[in-house]
């Protein structure tokens, strides 16, 4: 029973994160980018650890934190390109 909630929250998890995928695209903004680059990370992170429970794989857990670290990181480093760019512009 909990197999089947739990691929369904996969499967609804991916729907979002193909529609985050359309905002990060569209934009408007660099920062609208950006925050949909974010929730993209934070929604992989979380169907890598529900992965983890539907295998009974705990390494799994390991991958999802290093996951989300590189998605820090590079979250991060594109923060600091938009308001490089940002302060240029002014």
């Amino acid at each position: 029973m909990m197999t089947k909630i739990f691929i369904a929250a996969i499967i609804y998890l991916t729907i979002t994160v193909t529609l985050c995928t359309v905002r990060a695209v569209k934009g408007p903004t660099p920062e609208d980018r950006l925050i949909a680059v974010n929730v993209i990370g934070t929604k992989t992170t979380v169907i890598i650890a529900v992965v983890s429970c539907i295998l009974r794989e705990s390494y799994f857990l390991d991958v999802a934190l290093v996951y989300a670290l590189i998605s820090f990181a590079a979250s991060m480093a594109i923060a600091n390109f938009i308001e490089g760019r940002l302060s240029q512009v002014d």
